[in-house]
């Protein structure tokens, strides 16, 4: 994965670094496992505006991806790797020896003709999803499970992934890109690998039309309004605000909004660095 850096014939793409694109191998999508995509706009039922700076964008259609991998013991051959417009990370199409073929999220060194498989029979090669308790402590894993048989939730975006660290009784010690160490059950299942397009984080626009294009409406900096519409909003001249909080008066920095009660607190070992 390389990224390129434009030469400046505008404005707009003097400071652009795009993506290289020199893992993907096609722009055309599988038809079958297209969706459509409907646009809210920030707006609910009744058609008012309930959430702010959504609108716009680029019509996009919807990859339906197998975060399950419940197709278990049958081999699948990679065909394609792709861009998808709905996440960070690139996806694989991947055909089972069925015929039947699926979507799934792609991990860095993952090729084309490559056969990969999930469940007990799977080795703990890249692509393969297997259970935690099969998989060998060290490991590299990403696309994990937090509950049995709900699909994959956690390391999902490009470039993240988390570590197997230990095993006790019937749960898994993980450590999680946020640095945070919980336990999982055995019987969740997660790919071996670090997920695709690691060079995601170092792109940069170039220009507000990109933000645009991608839904993104403009949004207005907290200290500029007035008092009527944000706690930090008002004074004369160039005024800091006071502390940083939401439009509801949470404050932003530093303050713990997590329940003390919550049930799953119990499982988190060691909480994410600040």
């Amino acid at each position: 994965m390389s990224v390129r850096k434009l030469k400046p014939i505008t404005p707009g793409q003097r400071f652009r670094v795009v993506n290289g694109f020199d893992t993907i191998t096609t722009d055309k999508p599988e038809k079958s496992l297209l969706a459509p995509k409907k646009r809210s706009g920030g707006r609910n039922s009744q058609g008012r505006m309930t959430t702010r700076n959504i609108g716009g964008g680029h019509k996009q259609k919807y990859r339906i991806i197998d975060f399950k991998r419940d197709k278990q013991g049958i081999p699948a051959t990679v065909k394609t790797i792709e861009y998808d417009p709905n996440r960070t990370a690139f996806i694989a199409l991947v055909s089972y020896a069925d015929g039947e073929k699926r979507y799934v999220i792609a991990q860095n060194g993952l090729k084309v003709g490559q056969t990969i498989v999930s469940g007990k029979e799977a080795a703990p090669e890249v692509g393969n999803a297997m259970y935690l308790s099969d998989i060998p402590l060290g490991t590299t894993i990403s696309c994990i499970e937090l509950h049995p048989g709900q699909g994959a939730v956690m390391a999902r975006s490009a470039g993240s992934f988390a570590q197997l660290m230990a095993r006790d009784g019937k749960y898994a010690t993980v450590k999680l890109p946020s640095g945070e160490t919980r336990l999982i059950l055995l019987t969740c299942m997660a790919t071996i690998g670090v997920v695709s397009n690691s060079d995601h984080q170092l792109l940069v626009s170039g220009k507000a039309g990109r933000s645009r294009w991608l839904g993104r409406r403009p949004r207005t900096n907290a200290v500029r309004m007035n008092p009527v519409d944000h706690p930090m909003g008002g004074g004369e001249g160039r005024s800091s605000g006071g502390h940083p909080r939401s439009r509801n008066g949470i404050p932003a920095k530093g303050f713990k909004t997590r329940s003390k009660t919550k049930a799953s607190n119990k499982y988190i070992i060691e909480r994410r660095k600040k």
